[in-house]
């Protein structure tokens, strides 16, 4: 959630369940103005119509090309380039399709965060359900394109699974092995591993370390960086 002090405005960016949603907002005693939905899919926009029925003047923001897909009051349609304010926060609207064709990322440059969905994850990304290689490697190229200290928060608590994987990709690469050994610690503790940063999946996540993963996999010289995340997604998938 995304919380603006001098205005009082509280975002819930995707509502996978409604319960924390309004358990956070009673405990800081905030109002619900608005919901930013990243993609369509039900567990990130499942909890709208509730929220819309207890919050009726909330303003509800989703992929303009995605708005037919998602259930409930509509007030604006975004892509990638718009701008969007929640109380004195600017947010950016970045394309990040792949996942979904409509995907969105909302980043807050002054926040210093982007709230991704399911487009990166730490040390991951999302399955490829409706777009192609080309769209998806040039949206995770937007979002590694970010300020290192760029705070993303991924949707999913996937990390220690993704490591898994990883490590199959760049089994000598030392940060990854140093950020597998503090997952491995965290989820001992039952902490969290997400928000992760730019800087930290620049260098650890396969997906987006394209050329040094086409040198430890010993992918051909000539293909370039769509036809390795080719190779890297297609690999995840049988993993």
């Amino acid at each position: 959630m995304v919380h603006d002090e001098a205005t009082g405005c509280t975002a819930a960016v995707d509502t996978p369940e409604v319960g924390p949603i309004l358990s956070i907002l009673a405990e800081k005693k905030w109002s619900l103005t608005h919901i930013l939905n990243t993609h369509h899919h039900w567990d990130h926009t499942g909890g709208n119509e509730e929220l819309i029925a207890k919050f009726p003047d909330v303003e509800v923001v989703v992929p303009k090309s995605e708005a037919h897909k998602i259930k409930g009051k509509i007030s604006r349609g975004v892509e990638g380039g718009d701008t969007l304010k929640v109380g004195s926060i600017d947010f950016e609207v970045m394309d990040v399709g792949g996942h979904t064709l409509g995907h969105v990322a909302y980043y807050a440059p002054a926040c210093k965060a982007a709230f991704v969905g399911d487009s990166i994850f730490a040390l991951g990304c999302g399955r490829m359900f409706e777009g192609d290689y080309d769209q998806f490697s040039k949206s995770l190229e937007r979002i590694k394109n970010l300020p290192d200290d760029t705070l993303l928060y991924c949707a999913h608590e996937y990390t220690a699974a993704n490591a898994k994987f990883a490590l199959t990709v760049e089994k000598n690469n030392q940060d990854l092995l140093d950020r597998v050994e503090d997952i491995k610690e965290k989820r001992s503790k039952n902490l969290p591993t997400v928000p992760t940063t730019v800087a930290l999946e620049k260098a650890t996540n396969p997906f987006i370390r394209l050329q040094a993963a086409k040198q430890a996999l010993g992918l051909a010289d000539d293909l370039d960086d769509v036809a390795i995340f080719k190779t890297i997604r297609k690999l995840k998938d049988n993993f």
